[in-house]
């Protein structure tokens, strides 16, 4: 399901933002800020916002986003500094991955405090698919997710598990019925691992080669 890209104003300035509008009220799993957790979604969003993004109510900012779209019902939200017009996109038997890419701030996930670096970043993805799934596989299909991810990382060349800020969203299928599993040898979560660890080793590419940052850029 291909993304709309919209341009809106945000601090006087034209922000890139996908948005996904989902054919009815779809299973999703969600880590963002807004419409997170298990539930059925109506919309997706990935929003970008400028590295000095210091609002604490991202889930009111992205719903007031949503309003001024004229997005309906409930839906997930994720945000992001990187320009979400970069996004990678891939594709392995059905599975669709959209992931926005940014490694300023790599990090071990039980790493001190004071190992984090100095420069932020987000690594924000979103899967769709084909099949339904029961809620303990939608669970099961985040943690594929982030293994995937992490795989790709250390690929990269990166001693890290992630950023500290990243997020996920899986989407459904809403017939059929319910595979129990989602894990990376599982039917479905073989083909998400692979299109995530495909995504993450493009998108680090790119990140490297060029890695400013949306307001740096703008």
């Amino acid at each position: 399901m291909r993304p709309e890209l919209v341009f809106r104003e945000e601090g006087g300035l034209l922000a890139p933002l996908l948005v996904w509008r989902l054919p009815g009220a779809i299973p999703t799993i969600s880590s963002g800020p807004l419409g997170g957790g298990i539930g059925e979604r109506r919309w997706v969003m990935n929003a970008t916002v400028p590295m000095s993004y210091d609002r604490d109510d991202p889930g009111v900012h992205l719903s007031d986003i949503a309003g001024d779209l004229g997005l309906s019902g409930p839906g997930a939200g994720l945000m992001t500094g990187v320009d979400v017009a970069r996004v990678v996109t891939t594709e392995d038997d059905g599975v669709e991955v959209f992931a926005t890419v940014g490694l300023g701030r790599p990090i071990l996930a039980a790493a001190p405090a004071e190992d984090f670096g100095e420069l932020v970043g987000t690594v924000n993805i979103i899967a769709f698919l084909p099949a339904r799934l029961s809620d303990a596989a939608l669970v099961n299909a985040v943690a594929t997710v982030t293994e995937a991810k992490t795989q790709a990382l250390f690929e990269l060349g990166y001693a890290a598990t992630g950023t500290s800020t990243d997020a996920v969203c899986v989407v459904v299928s809403d017939s059929g019925p319910a595979e129990a599993y989602g894990g990376p040898r599982s039917r479905w979560g073989a083909p998400l691992a692979r299109a995530v660890h495909q995504a993450i080793l493009r998108g680090g590419r790119d990140f490297r080669a060029d890695p400013v940052g949306w307001s740096d850029r703008t």
